[in-house]
């Protein structure tokens, strides 16, 4: 007899999407992931990563953070999980894009500090030991909780996570730079630029970016992104896995296939794999109708 194997429980993980307006339209801070990494190598994603033990704690600590934790909590929404964890979530969002693109959106008492506390992260110093010793708060506050993504149960990448999606205006003097460890390059893109690339096959993507970028080219600039993140609950995405005869599709809320029958978000509701991509019925132009 075969035994139907117990799916991994996906891990807590933070994604920051840092924003700022071009001459064009918005544009999104994306990386390349490497290519040995175990989940989507290659492929273009905001930064991120799992949720670390120590980023409950700066979360919780009035001297390293700029909100509450009950704030953080409320903008949350989920009444399951403690304080700690919430504001954590958030912490995890900042750290993430600091260590993997070399920005951090903080603020600190010396003109410099931000710079330093970079410069002590670069050195390898833990987060919580660099804000400290330069005196920085994260601006958790500039935070807007966007979306919640899980990874399904499935073939879709051997990890599962459990990932809350940040967005963010970015530091007007920012200048992202890739780790050249987790991520090889570093770039701000438009969403419909991306999403060509993407279609060209100029660049990888997975998607929940895939589907991030298609609602952000909808919207135009980063006031009406931030605008619609405070209007609302963080979106709820599970996509659900459909073996069929041409491949495997991942289907989404409001798909007849979903167990959720409510749209979580504008765009196609299914995305076939063909070819190594994920690929909506309706071609390039089904991400903007």
């Amino acid at each position: 007899m075969t035994s139907t194997p117990v799916a991994e429980r996906p891990r807590p993980a933070a994604t920051l999407i840092l924003l700022r307006d071009g001459e064009q339209g918005v544009e999104a801070l994306m990386l390349k992931r490497h290519g040995l990494s175990d989940a989507f190598g290659e492929a273009f994603v905001f930064p991120g990563g799992k949720l670390d033990a120590a980023d409950a704690a700066v979360g919780m600590s009035p001297d390293a953070i700029d909100a509450a934790p009950a704030e953080l909590h409320a903008r949350l929404g989920e009444g399951d999980i403690d304080l700690s964890f919430a504001a954590g979530l958030f912490v995890a969002a900042i750290r993430e894009a600091a260590e993997e693109a070399d920005v951090l959106l903080a603020q600190g008492t010396q003109p410099d500090a931000v710079t330093a506390a970079l410069e002590a992260l670069r050195a390898g110093t833990p987060f919580a030991a660099a804000l400290a010793s330069t005196r920085v708060r994260l601006l958790a506050s500039a935070l807007q909780p966007w979306a919640r993504w899980i990874t399904p149960v499935g073939r879709l990448q051997p990890k599962r996570f459990d990932a809350r999606f940040f967005v963010a205006r970015g530091p007007v003097d920012a200048v992202a730079r890739h780790d050249g460890h987790e991520t090889t390059e570093a770039a701000w893109l438009r969403p419909r630029e991306a999403l060509e690339r993407y279609w060209a096959r100029e660049i990888a993507l997975a998607p929940p970016q895939i589907m991030t970028l298609a609602h952000f080219a909808r919207l135009g600039d980063v006031d009406r992104i931030l605008a619609e993140a405070r209007s609302r609950a963080p979106l709820h995405v599970q996509p659900h896995v459909l073996d069929e005869p041409g491949g495997m599709t991942l289907c989404l809320p409001g798909d007849p296939a979903h167990p959720v029958a409510a749209r979580a978000m504008p765009g196609p509701l299914r995305l076939a794999v063909r070819d190594k991509r994920f690929e909506p019925e309706g071609g390039l132009a089904a991400f903007f109708d």
